[in-house]
C-alpha cells in the first residue's frame, strides 16, 4: 500500500470514529414529549380544531367555517417571506370570496398595534387570529414561518406549505384544489 492509500484509509477510520463519537445522545423522554404533543398535521388527516381571538376580541373557531374551504396562514409581521407572499394571499383570497373561501392570518405572538399597522401599510383585509403558541405550536406543529394549511370544506387537510414565499399562481392552484 502507498502512503496516500494508508492516509486515506486512516482518514475514513478517523473521520467514522468521529461520527461515532460526536452523535448527539437522544433526549431523555423524548418519546413521552412527543406522545404529549398532537400528531403534526398532514394532508389526508383532519385539521385540528382551535379557538383564537380576532383583532377585534372576537373568538374565532376553525369549527365554525365548516363546510368551506379553509386557507390558514401562520406568520409575522418581521417575516420577510411572510411580507412578500401576504399581498398574492389577499388577491386570491378576494378572487375566491364569492366561493366561500375563509382566509386566516395566524400572527404569532406580536401586539395588535404592530399587526393593524402591517395590515394598513399592506392593504390586507382578511381576518387575523391572534395566537400566543397555542394554535401554531402546540396544535400544528409550527416550526418555521409562513407555513400555510390548506384545508376542504370537510375539514380535511389537502396540503401544508412550509416556508415561502408562495408566488399567487401556487396560492391559486392550491385553492382551486379545496373550493368546490
Amino acid at each position: 500500500m502507498t502512503i496516500w492509500q494508508r492516509l486515506f484509509v486512516l482518514a475514513l477510520l478517523l473521520g467514522g470514529a468521529w461520527l461515532a463519537v460526536s452523535r448527539i445522545p437522544p433526549l431523555p423522554n423524548a418519546d413521552a414529549v412527543d406522545a404529549a404533543l398532537p400528531a403534526q398535521p398532514r394532508a389526508g388527516f383532519p385539521a385540528p380544531d382551535f379557538e383564537g381571538q380576532t383583532l377585534d376580541g372576537e373568538t374565532v373557531r376553525l369549527a365554525d367555517f365548516r363546510g368551506h374551504p379553509v386557507v390558514l396562514n401562520f406568520w409575522a409581521t418581521w417575516c420577510g417571506p411572510c411580507r412578500f407572499e401576504m399581498p398574492a394571499i389577499e388577491r386570491v383570497a378576494q378572487a375566491y370570496a364569492d366561493r366561500g373561501l375563509v382566509v386566516l392570518l395566524i400572527n404569532q405572538g406580536e401586539s395588535p398595534d404592530a399587526i393593524r399597522a402591517f395590515l394598513q401599510e399592506m392593504g390586507i383585509t382578511q381576518t387575523v387570529v391572534l395566537d400566543n403558541g397555542e394554535i401554531g405550536a402546540k396544535q400544528y406543529r409550527v416550526r418555521g414561518l409562513p407555513t400555510t394549511v390548506f384545508i376542504h370544506p370537510d375539514g380535511m387537510i389537502e396540503d401544508v406549505v412550509v416556508g415561502g414565499p408562495m408566488s399567487e399562481a401556487f396560492l391559486e392552484e392550491k385553492v382551486q384544489s379545496i373550493t368546490p
